[in-house]
């Protein structure tokens, strides 16, 4: 059993559902459903109003799920100032946290500071933006790898397939590198852009709309990762 995956399943995929999409109004109630569907994390969006332009969760909400669920809270940072925000988050009980690749700062720094502090660090990539040497260099200090199959900052947009070739870049390096790294999609995942997403080797399928818009929090969750709900 891996630390992202609480249910083991055949394919070895979790499902992080995104409390942005969850009704804010009982979220408590909603984290807890999930939870007792199949969920294996649940994912924080946490947005700053500068580097995305929205605003989400600070991390007084963060704190306030850790209590409701018992499930590995994976804070995704889409703020300017990661290394600030960071731990406020892990104190309130983050159990992985990313930032993005398109900052200009210090990663590895704070990718290793992040794993002193005890955290699960990892990067994060847009739509446009592609993989390189300097990417793959940093990898043996992520527990985690996100790759963002839509555009940052709001829910409810297309899957950009422009996502599927860099997780399988991701797996081929990981695979030669002999690395122990989570690789996570976020951006669209449905019914139709699961399997796809599964296949090009994602280990954690972040979806919003499609779990919380479901009347069948089980049933679409056990789709998701690839199983029957029976």
């Amino acid at each position: 059993m891996t630390w992202w995956r609480r249910v083991e399943a055949a394919d070895g995929v979790a499902v992080a559902p995104s409390i942005l999409s969850a009704d804010a109004a009982k979220l408590g109630a909603e984290c807890a459903a999930v939870r007792a569907a199949g969920a294996d994390l649940l994912h924080v969006d946490v947005m700053d109003g500068h580097f995305v332009p929205n605003l989400t969760y600070g991390p007084h909400v963060a704190r306030s799920v850790a209590a409701a669920c018992d499930l590995p809270l994976d804070c995704h940072l889409m703020v300017e100032d990661p290394a600030a925000y960071a731990p406020r988050f892990l104190e309130a009980g983050a159990t992985s946290i990313t930032f993005h690749w398109e900052l200009e700062i210090d990663h590895r720094e704070l990718l290793e500071s992040l794993r002193q502090a005890g955290a699960r660090p990892g990067l994060v990539v847009n739509p446009s933006t592609p993989l390189d040497s300097r990417i793959r260099d940093l990898l043996p200090l992520c527990d985690i790898f996100l790759v963002m199959s839509v555009h940052p900052g709001f829910s409810g947009q297309s899957f950009d397939p422009v996502a599927l070739p860099k997780l399988q870049k991701l797996r081929q390096w990981r695979n030669e590198d002999g690395l122990d790294l989570a690789l996570e999609i976020d951006g669209g995942i449905d019914r139709e852009t699961a399997p796809q997403a599964r296949a090009a080797g994602a280990d954690i399928l972040v979806s919003g709309s499609t779990v919380f818009g479901s009347e069948d929090y089980q049933g679409i969750v056990a789709e998701l990762r690839g199983q029957s709900a029976n």
